[in-house]
C-alpha cells in the first residue's frame, strides 16, 4: 500500500513528526519546499493543507503556509485553535494518570499489611503503572503517502529541476487526495447514539492538515514521502458547530485513497516526462506493483535492501581481525563477523541534508548503472516520447459497463460481501493502465465504474423506507442517517454457493458413529492422560451421531478444540476402520499442524483441490474429513469440496471459530452455517488463560464488545507509538521469550520489516550459539542462512522428492537446513512435518524461491 495510516494521539503524539526538521531558513530564492531546504540538515518543516483553514483564528492560514510547533501543539496536541487558542468543540477525553492509577491500587491494598509488604507492593504497583503509561485520546490520522521505489529512485539521483518537478507532481497527488477525502470520505456524526437514538453523517467545511515531507527511509535509501496529519477536529456546514471528524468512513476508504493517489501520481509523471508505467510481479500473496518503466529492477533492489551495509562492514571487520590476528578468519568466525556487522548496521534514523544524500545515492547508482547517474535520470525524460493522455469523454458507457463488470468479478473473488470503497479500490487497480489528463478525468471515470460495478452487484442492504427531513438529506435524495459507504452487496452466484452449503449442513444422509462407541472414547483419558470436559463430550456425541453431511465444530481460541477431534477421531476409526479420518485446512501451516496433532494424512484446500483436477482424488464413503480453520476458507472452496464428500458418501466437520479471522477469498459461510443452527455444537469452556480477566476479555473480544480493548490497554496489552519504536519494542519482547525459554511470535506488517527483523534474530542467535557457525547460502532476497536456521519455501515444485518419494516442495513449507554445500545447495528437514527422510534444495532454486522464516 503507497498510503498508509496510523491513529495519533492527544498530547504529544505529534513530536515524531519535529525530531528531523531543518534548524536553518534554506535559501528563500529557490521555488520548492524540497529544494528550499537542498542543503539544510534534516527535512523541511511542515506546511498547512485542507479547505478547513479559513474558519481558523481570522482566516489568515492559508495553504502551504509554514507550521509551527507551538501551532500544532495547540490543532493535534490540545485540540484547540492555532491562531487563537480557543477550544475547538468539547476537549479531548482525559483518562486517568499513572499517579491517580497508582493512588486507586494503593487505596485498595489491604490495611493489615505489615510496613515493609506494603512498600513493596506500593513498589510493585508504581513500576506496573509506569510502565503502561497514560492513555490519550485520538487526535487526528497519520495518512503517509509514500512514491513508489522506482520512482524514489529516479528522483534520489536526478539534478535538482527534475527533482523540483517529481516534487511538485508528488504534492499535486497529495493534494487530489486530501480534496477527494474532503468531499467523499470526511463527514461528523450528530445525534444520540443508543437503541433510541439515530446517528446523521453530516458535512464538513473541509479538514484541518499539515504536511511534512521526508526524503528517505531508515536505512537511508531515497523514499520520498509526505506524512499528512489530519486533525480530528472538524466544522459541521449544518450549524457551524465543532465536532469530531468520523473516523469509520476514513479507516474503510485507506485502500481506496491510497489507489486513487498511485493513479493520480501517475498521471502527473506521463503528463510532465512522457514516461511509461508498468505493472510488475511482487511474489505471493502481494498485488502488483506499477513501475517507472525504464527504471530496472536492479535499481530499486539498490535501494530498497541493506545487504551492501551489512556487507561492507562485515569486510571492516574481516580486515580488523586479520590485522589483529596475522590470519583469516574460519568461515564460523566470518558467520559471526557478518552478524556483528548485521546488528552494527541496523538502521538508525539520521538528520542529512537533502544535498549530502543525494550525492550518497548518485555515487551508488553510477556504480551500478556504469554510467554518471545524473546524466542518464536526465535520459529518461529526454527519450521519452508524448503519451495519450485520455479525457472523461474519451471513455464509451460501453466500455465503463464492462470494467464494471470486471471490478465485481475480482471482488468477488476476495470477498462474499463488500461495500462501495472497495469496489472503488478496485475500480482504481483496473484503470491503473490507463493515463488520464487531469485527476477531474480520472475521478469521474473511476466513480463511473464504480457505479456501474455496484449496479452489477446484488445489494444486500435493504432500501430506506421512510423519508428523511430535507435538511437531513443529501443532495441525491439519499438520507444521512445511512453513511453511503455502508451499503452492502455480494452476488447471484455467491448467494447460490451458500445455500448449496446449507442445504447439505440440513441433509442427515452423512455417516454416523455408536452412540456407545463414542460414549467409550469421551468417559476415558486419552494417551496423555487429558480428560475431555463435558461440553467437549457433549459437542462429539451430537457430531458423531447428528448424520449431517456437513457438521460445525465452535470453540474459542483455547476451548481445547484439536484435544476434542483427537477423540471424534478415536472414535470415528474405531467404528470406520485406520485411515477413515483425513484433514484439510485452507493454509499449508494449518495443515500441517493438524496433521502432526491428529496423526492424519492432511493437505491445503487449495493444493488438494488441484490434485482433484489432475489426478481424480477424492474421498471415500464413510470418511470423516476434517477443516480445521474453517473461518479461514472462502465459500467457493468449501462448495466444492462438501460437494465432492456429499458425493462420495463422507462427512466434513468444519472446525474453527466465526469470530476469528476470515477468509483471504470471499468468506464468511463458516460463520452462516453455524448461526443457521440454534444447537451447533460449541465448546464454552476456555483452558488456555490462567488469569480470569483474560478469560472472560477474550470471550468478550469474540463477540465485539468494545469494552474488551479497554480492558487490553488497562492491562498493558496494547501499546502504540512510531513505528521504528514499536518494531524495537515488538523484538525485545519476542527475545526475552526466546531466552527464557518460551515459544514465541514475531509478526510484522511488511516484507521489509519482517526481513529486518530475520536478519536481526539470525544475527544473535548465531552470536548466542543457537545457529551453528558455518558455510553460509544466499536466499532470493538478498539474506544468508547456514545450518540450523529455519527457512521457507515460496514456490511449489513437484520434481523436488524426499528419500521415500512422498512428499515434493510447496508454497510455504518450513524447513530446517541441516547442511549447506560448496555449491549453493542445502539439505532441509521438514520443521513440524511428519514424512521419512531429508530434501536437497538445489543452489538455483533456493536463490530464487528460498527466503528465512
Amino acid at each position: 500500500m503507497t498510503v498508509s495510516m496510523r491513529v495519533m494521539s492527544a498530547g504529544d503524539g505529534y513530536e515524531y513528526l519535529l525530531r528531523t526538521i531543518a534548524a536553518g531558513d534554506g535559501d528563500r530564492s529557490l521555488s520548492t519546499p524540497l529544494t528550499r531546504y537542498y542543503t539544510e540538515e534534516g527535512t523541511p518543516p511542515g506546511f498547512w493543507i485542507g479547505s478547513g483553514l479559513p474558519y481558523l483564528g481570522g482566516g489568515e492560514l492559508a495553504e502551504g503556509g509554514q507550521v509551527s510547533e507551538a501551532q500544532l501543539q495547540l490543532l493535534v496536541g490540545m485540540g484547540r485553535d492555532p491562531i487563537t487558542g480557543e477550544p475547538l468543540g468539547e476537549a479531548y477525553r482525559q483518562y486517568a494518570s499513572v499517579q491517580d492509577r497508582v493512588d486507586r491500587r494503593v487505596a485498595d491494598l489491604d490495611p493489615e499489611l505489615g510496613p515493609v509488604s506494603r512498600a513493596e507492593q506500593i513498589e510493585a504497583i508504581e513500576a506496573e503503572e509506569a510502565e503502561r503509561g497514560t492513555r490519550r485520546a485520538v487526535a487526528g490520522y497519520d495518512l503517509t503517502f509514500s512514491v513508489p521505489k522506482s520512482l524514489s529512485a529516479w528522483w534520489g539521483v536526478a539534478d535538482g529541476g527534475t527533482q523540483s518537478l517529481i516534487g511538485d507532481a508528488h504534492h499535486q497527488a497529495v493534494a487530489e487526495v486530501v480534496a477527494f477525502l474532503e468531499r467523499e470520505v470526511a463527514t461528523t456524526r450528530v445525534g444520540a447514539a443508543g437503541p433510541d437514538g439515530a446517528v446523521a453523517h453530516v458535512d464538513v467545511a473541509g479538514v484541518l492538515a499539515t504536511a511534512f515531507d521526508h526524503y528517505d527511509s531508515r536505512s537511508g535509501d531515497p523514499q520520498l514521502h509526505t506524512h499528512v496529519v489530519v486533525s480530528n477536529k472538524v466544522l459541521t456546514v449544518q450549524d457551524q458547530k465543532w465536532r469530531t471528524l468520523a473516523g469509520r468512513p476514513v479507516h474503510a476508504s485507506v485502500v481506496a485513497l491510497s489507489e486513487m493517489y498511485n493513479a493520480t501520481l501517475a498521471d502527473r509523471i506521463t503528463g510532465m516526462f512522457g514516461i511509461e508505467w508498468e505493472a510488475r510481479d511482487r511474489g505471493r500473496d502481494r498485488n502488483p506493483a506499477w513501475e517507472l518503466t525504464p527504471v530496472a529492477d536492479e535499481l530499486i533492489s539498490e535501494f530498497s535492501s541493506r545487504s551492501r551495509q551489512i556487507e561492507e562492514e562485515k569486510t571492516r571487520l574481516i580486515d580488523a581481525y586479520r590485522t589483529k590476528h596475522g590470519r583469516e578468519p574460519s568461515a564460523a568466525t566470518i558467520l559471526k563477523l557478518r552478524a556483528q556487522a548485521t546488528l552494527a548496521t541496523r538502521p538508525e534514523k539520521h538528520v542529512q541534508s537533502l544535498a549530502d544524500l543525494t550525492a550518497g545515492w548518485r555515487h551508488r547508482a553510477t556504480e551500478l548503472l556504469g554510467e554518471d547517474a545524473t546524466g542518464w535520470a536526465r535520459t529518461l525524460a529526454t527519450a521519452a516520447e508524448p503519451s495519450v493522455l485520455l479525457r472523461a469523454d474519451d471513455v464509451p458507457l460501453d466500455t465503463i459497463a464492462d470494467l464494471g463488470s470486471a471490478v465485481v468479478v475480482a471482488v468477488g473473488e476476495k470477498r462474499s460481501t463488500w461495500r462501495r470503497w472497495n469496489l472503488h479500490a478496485e475500480a482504481s487497480r483496473q484503470l491503473m493502465g490507463v493515463r488520464f489528463a487531469s485527476a477531474e478525468d480520472r475521478e469521474a471515470i473511476t466513480g463511473m465504474v464504480t457505479d456501474a460495478a455496484e449496479q452489477a452487484s446484488l445489494r444486500l442492504t435493504p432500501p430506506e423506507l421512510a423519508s428523511s427531513p430535507v435538511v437531513f438529506r443529501r443532495p441525491d435524495g439519499s438520507s444521512r442517517f445511512r453513511h453511503p459507504g455502508a451499503v452492502l452487496y455480494s452476488t447471484e452466484e455467491l448467494l447460490a454457493a451458500e445455500d448449496r452449503l446449507l442445504d447439505r449442513s440440513h441433509a442427515t444422509t452423512g455417516p454416523t458413529v455408536e452412540l456407545a462407541t463414542v460414549e467409550r472414547i469421551t468417559s476415558r483419558p486419552d494417551a496423555e492422560g487429558r480428560r475431555l470436559g463435558p461440553d467437549q463430550a457433549d459437542a462429539l456425541q451430537r457430531i458423531a451421531v447428528s448424520g449431517r453431511v456437513v457438521d460445525v465444530l465452535v470453540g474459542p481460541a483455547g476451548a481445547g478444540k484439536t484435544t476434542a477431534m483427537s477423540a471424534l477421531k478415536r472414535a470415528w476409526e474405531q467404528q470406520h476402520g485406520a485411515g477413515s479420518v483425513v484433514g484439510l485446512a485452507p493454509s499449508e501451516n494449518a495443515a500441517q499442524v493438524l496433521g502432526e496433532e491428529l496423526g492424519i494424512e492432511t493437505e491445503n484446500t487449495a493444493r488438494w483441490w488441484q490434485m482433484h483436477l489432475l489426478h481424480r482424488t477424492t474421498f471415500d464413503k464413510d470418511q470423516l474429513v476434517i477443516l480445521d480453520e474453517a473461518s479461514l476458507a472462502g465459500t467457493g472452496s468449501l462448495d466444492r469440496i462438501t460437494g465432492l464428500a456429499e458425493q462420495a458418501g463422507a462427512k466434513v466437520l468444519l472446525v474453527g471459530d466465526w469470530s476469528q479471522l476470515q477468509a483471504v477469498d470471499a468468506g464468511g459461510a463458516f460463520g452462516m452455517l453455524v448461526h443457521d443452527r440454534d444447537d451447533a455444537p460449541e465448546l464454552t469452556d476456555v483452558h488456555r488463560f490462567t488469569q480470569a480477566w483474560e478469560k472472560s476479555n477474550s470471550l468478550a473480544l469474540r463477540h465485539g464488545r468494545t469494552s474488551a480493548i479497554d480492558t487490553l490497554i488497562e492491562h498493558d496489552r496494547v501499546r502504540g507509538g512510531e513505528q521504528g519504536a514499536m518494531v524495537d519494542a515488538a523484538y525485545t519482547a519476542w527475545r526475552r521469550d526466546v531466552q527464557a525459554g518460551w515459544a514465541s511470535i514475531l509478526v510484522a506488517e511488511t516484507r521489509e520489516t519482517v526481513t529486518e527483523l530475520n536478519e536481526r534474530a539470525r544475527a544473535d542467535l548465531i552470536l548466542d550459539g543457537t545457529i551453528t557457525p558455518g558455510r553460509e547460502v544466499a536466499l532470493h532476497d538478498g539474506t544468508q542462512a547456514s545450518k540450523g536456521d529455519r527457512v521457507i519455501t515460496r514456490e511449489n515444485d513437484r520434481r523436488l522428492r524426499s528419500k521415500n518419494g512422498r512428499s515434493w516442495v510447496r508454497n510455504g513449507d518450513r524447513w530446517t537446513i541441516t547442511a549447506v554445500a560448496g555449491d549453493g545447495s542445502i539439505t532441509v528437514r521438514p520443521a513440524g512435518r511428519r514424512f521419512g527422510g531429508s530434501l536437497v534444495l538445489p543452489a538455483t532454486y533456493v536463490a530464487e524461491q528460498v527466503e528465512l522464516g
